[in-house]
């Protein structure tokens, strides 16, 4: 029997783990005489010999044309040179021994330091767990932005999108809710940031204090964008592992505008059709799938996510802003005139929205949270009347404490370091509205 098994092996036609590079087009590889699937990793050897370093991943199969796009810049990669294919890499090292670590999206450090042992690996792409196996988002997050937490209260398990355009700030709050946020653990994902803004914002924005309980994935904006993908991947992975084990996780991507961008490159270079503003059908498939991935688990972890979202020339209705908040749980949109006011965090409160506040806060404070935002809608639908001098005092009562109440307010919206719990905040905020109703008109 074990004779006739080993003359069925020899004579086997087993799969070709190596072809050869039969054209390069700026940073598509396309090889041929190679078998391997869509997502296998290959090493792109520099001649007909050994394997290099050059690796790439497979985007396309067409017949016997395999397209890859590599990680990393392809240096001396010439016609006939001989690719290999290492099957795939679907997970990645991981443990609480990376907290305080910055990675990249292979896991291999970016800090300087060598990496610990980790025993456990984490799939990095995986199915969103069932729709009604979901617990409801019934607990508190306290983000340590007051703003945030009286107006816009979020829970565990929630998805939000940060709406800014760029420069309006959106950096210093994400640093803001990694350092005070009511979490055990950031992963904190940097896709397609300018490398000299990643050690500003781990040094100054994110501070020791918050590196240490954080976990930092980056892929910066000169890397490949497999590399940023892979990256963003990575974050999702650590964070389900952290939750698999009932921690309360924060994890916050900036941004995940890039990843799209990243997506519909590689669409692009694999054959999709451009549909909106370039974007391929791959990248609307795939947004939802990753945030579904987040939020509450049965066994009493969560993740919390906190997806910035870059719109372009600031316009919130482009095609991911548009995908995004149809998908999420809530968003925070950041205002670049109240960013040019001095106003921080710029967050436009009649612009936001926490889709499941009203599920986690008592009625007195939801009665509190709507005489404010009464009060700042009246105060915005006659902004321009009163800059002008158009209005006379005392012709509408509720415009006039609206008046009244717009220095206070403002204080309370804007905030320096200074850290205010929830159950104070709201404390506050109900000193300034009173419990009257004349603010609603």
């Amino acid at each position: 029997m074990l004779a006739e098994l080993q003359t069925m092996t020899s004579v086997a036609s087993l799969p070709a783990r190596v072809g050869r590079v039969e054209r390069i087009s700026g940073l598509i590889v396309e090889a041929v005489g190679l078998r391997a699937a869509i997502g296998d990793l290959c090493s792109l050897g520099a001649c007909a010999g050994s394997p290099g370093s050059n690796l790439a991943e497979v985007v396309a199969v067409r017949g016997d044309t395999i397209t890859l796009l590599p990680f990393a810049e392809l240096r001396g990669l010439a016609l006939g040179a001989l690719v290999h294919a290492s099957g795939p890499s679907p997970d990645i090292a991981v443990g609480t021994e990376l907290l305080g670590r910055v990675i990249d999206g292979f896991g291999a450090a970016l800090d300087g330091k060598p990496l610990p042992r980790l025993g456990d690996r984490q799939p990095l792409r995986r199915e969103a767990p069932a729709a009604l196996q979901r617990p409801r988002i019934d607990t508190l997050l306290e983000s340590g932005v007051r703003c945030i937490d009286a107006l816009l209260t979020l829970g565990r398990g929630q998805r939000v999108g940060i709406f800014s355009g760029s420069g309006v700030g959106k950096s210093t709050l994400l640093g803001m809710m990694a350092r005070q946020a009511d979490a055990d653990f950031n992963v904190i994902a940097l896709i397609g940031e300018r490398g000299r803004e990643v050690r500003e914002f781990i040094e100054e924005q994110l501070g020791a204090e918050g590196l240490k309980k954080s976990i930092v994935v980056v892929a910066t904006s000169d890397q490949a964008a497999p590399m940023r993908i892979r990256a963003a991947y990575a974050a999702v992975a650590l964070a389900e592992w952290l939750r698999d084990r009932g921690a309360s996780v924060l994890l916050t991507m900036d941004s995940i505008t890039r990843l799209a961008m990243a997506r519909r490159e590689i669409g692009l270079s694999a054959g999709e059709p451009p549909t909106a503003r370039g974007y391929t059908p791959s990248v609307f498939a795939e947004l939802p799938a990753l945030c579904e991935r987040l939020g509450a688990a049965e066994g009493g972890g969560a993740i919390t996510g906190l997806l910035t979202v870059l719109v372009e020339g600031d316009d919130f209705n482009e095609p991911i802003s548009d995908c995004l908040r149809a998908t999420l749980d809530g968003h925070i949109v950041l205002s670049r005139e109240l960013a040019h006011q001095a106003h921080y965090p710029a967050i436009d409160v009649l612009k936001s929205s926490s889709r499941v506040m009203d599920g986690l806060i008592p009625d007195a404070e939801r009665d509190t949270v709507h005489r404010t935002r009464a009060t700042l809608a009246l105060l915005a639908r006659h902004r321009q009347m009163i800059e002008i001098g158009a209005y006379d005092a005392g012709s509408n009562a509720g415009l006039d404490r609206a008046i009244g109440l717009e220095p206070a307010l403002r204080d309370f919206l804007c905030q320096g370091r200074e850290v205010l719990p929830r159950d104070a905040a709201m404390r506050r905020l109900q000193a300034i509205v009173g419990n009257g109703k004349d603010g609603e008109r």
